[in-house]
């Protein structure tokens, strides 16, 4: 599973993105992820996670990664220290594809998805 998180500069992006990967690891999910800034969004994602500050981008971002599912950020993204939360929102994406859990803006499926 290739998962890229986006933000404005890729600052912020970098911290989250950190914090997925070490709760990925510690509950043995198989992610490659890294952090990137809005103009450097990776066309081979599987799952592009979007700061909440650029969630208006979400359908410039789900053309230029047409097979990932787009997923906004929550607000409280950010202040997850030990990224259990942002581990817990991809794994609900993963399991309810096409769907968004509550609070977060819709997901954009990949092309072929039922």
């Amino acid at each position: 599973m290739r998962i890229q998180v986006i933000c404005g500069a890729g600052a912020s992006s970098t911290f989250v993105a950190a914090r997925l990967r070490r709760a990925a690891i510690a509950a043995g999910s198989d992610w490659d992820v890294a952090a990137a800034p809005l103009d450097a969004v990776d066309p081979f994602a599987d799952l592009v996670l979007v700061g909440p500050h650029i969630a208006d981008r979400r359908a410039d971002i789900a053309r230029r990664a047409p097979r990932a599912r787009v997923v906004v950020l929550t607000e409280d993204a950010f202040t997850d220290l030990d990224g259990v939360r942002i581990h817990a929102l991809v794994q609900t994406h993963l399991a309810e594809p096409g769907t968004a859990p509550a609070g977060t803006a819709d997901s954009t499926a990949p092309k072929g998805t039922p």
